[in-house]
């Protein structure tokens, strides 16, 4: 074992889309054409930020010190009709069941590998001056700057998909094998029932990092529903790997060879596609193993306590791993679960009384847009009049000298 880290299930990450390079305010200066018309490039978008679910990441503990993530600004457009270039996207990869919420509740729940979620959208590029080339506007002095990528922060969480399941009678070992594994530090005593829900731990072997899950000790009958049976089966089903673990102490109770039996009858009774998965079955406590055990000399023995066998089974277990996750065929394109956005504008009261006027396509008119420039403070007023938002301050009853905010500017309303 190289390490052992604790099994991160809740975490924060703080998304930061890439601006939008500014658009270029440029004219032809050629000395054979004396009034060479506009020629500003546009601005390059800024960059995406995706969460990508990912069967190689096991856990959410890389956001636990680093939640940060960021894509790449645009550049700025230039002279000579040369746009900006575009910023890099950011994908983030996540362990597949991983939940993202806001305040609002589930944004997305990326449950199989290749799902994607746009968690930050970039800002636009700024048009250059030769995009507002008119009939009328021969020689436009302005253009866009760029759009503000989006940035916010999100609660994620992961559901158990742990691909290691340690599955046992109650008091046979489980908790102890799962804290000397890795970071997790369940309650151990020496009586049954202790584990009352599922430990997680995140245990390195080499280049492997796998989930374990001590799952609580099963009981006969525990696939018919006595005791938490099928609140703790449950747990089981999504394992890649199951760990049978058997008792070899002396005051076990029940021979080795009786424990696999009903455990093994237990998983089948429940599940019967589970007796399909790897599985390794191993004597745990062996360093307090009854004479009269009868388990066999060849098989799988260790003891947490003293480390016996601890690190040649952890070997075995991500070996089994590893060949389980090759066995998966990886899905270059998942689900891309877009989140819905109004269409059009829509206006409403300010906490001062005044006319909010709210989406995207407005909003940007104003904000890019340089409005102590007399010809972009024209083309800002005719565009919010082409995509309806002087109707919709009509509607809303805007009057005449009533004031409206737009992306954090404020205007005076003017009706005609």
């Amino acid at each position: 074992m190289s390490g052992s880290a604790a099994f991160v299930d809740e975490a924060q990450i703080h998304v930061k889309a890439g601006d939008g390079g500014a658009g270029s305010v440029s004219f032809r200066r050629e000395s054979h054409v004396p009034r060479g018309g506009p020629d500003g490039g546009d601005g390059g978008d800024g960059g995406d930020v995706w969460l990508v679910a990912d069967h190689n990441v096991s856990s959410l503990l890389g956001f636990r010190d680093h939640p940060h993530r960021r894509a790449t600004n645009g550049t700025h457009g230039s002279g000579g009709g040369r746009h900006g270039r575009r910023g890099d996207d950011v994908v983030v990869p996540v362990p597949p069941g991983t939940v993202v919420r806001s305040e609002g509740g589930v944004l997305a729940d990326l449950t199989n590998t290749g799902d994607r979620w746009l968690a930050a959208r970039g800002g636009q590029g700024g048009r250059g001056n030769i995009r507002f080339l008119t009939n009328a506007r021969r020689a436009p002095s302005f253009a866009e700057q760029g759009e503000v990528g989006e940035e916010a922060y999100y609660d994620i969480e992961l559901k158990l998909m742990a691909d290691v399941a340690l599955v046992g009678f109650p008091n046979s070992g489980k908790s102890t094998l799962i804290s000397t594994v890795s970071a997790a530090r369940p309650k151990i005593a020496d009586y049954p029932f202790t584990t009352l829900e599922p430990h997680l731990g995140v245990v390195r072997y080499g280049d492997t990092e796998l989930v374990m899950a001590d799952i609580p000790g099963l009981i006969e009958g525990a696939s018919e529903g006595r005791g938490l049976g099928h609140r703790f089966l449950r747990h089981v089903e999504r394992a890649r790997v199951l760990v049978v673990l058997v008792d070899l102490g002396a005051d076990a109770g029940r021979s080795p060879a009786s424990q696999c039996d009903v455990l093994l009858g237990e998983l089948e009774s429940y599940s019967p596609a589970l007796l399909s998965r790897p599985r390794v079955v191993v004597g745990s406590r062996a360093d307090l193993e009854a004479e009269t055990s009868g388990w066999p000399a060849d098989s799988w023995r260790v003891a947490a306590v003293t480390g016996q066998g601890v690190r040649e089974l952890v070997g075995e277990i991500a070996r089994l791993v590893d060949e389980a996750r090759r066995a998966i065929a990886p899905i270059t394109v998942g689900t891309v679960i877009h989140r819905p956005e109004p269409e059009g504008v829509r206006v409403e009261r300010g906490e001062d009384g005044a006319f909010v006027v709210i989406g995207r396509s407005a909003q940007r008119a104003v904000a890019v847009n340089d409005l102590t420039n007399a010809d972009a403070l024209r083309y800002v007023q005719y565009r919010l009049k082409k995509i309806g938002v002087d109707r919709a301050l009509a509607r809303a009853g805007a009057r005449e000298g009533d004031l409206v905010h737009v992306a954090g500017f404020t205007f005076t309303y003017e009706s005609g």
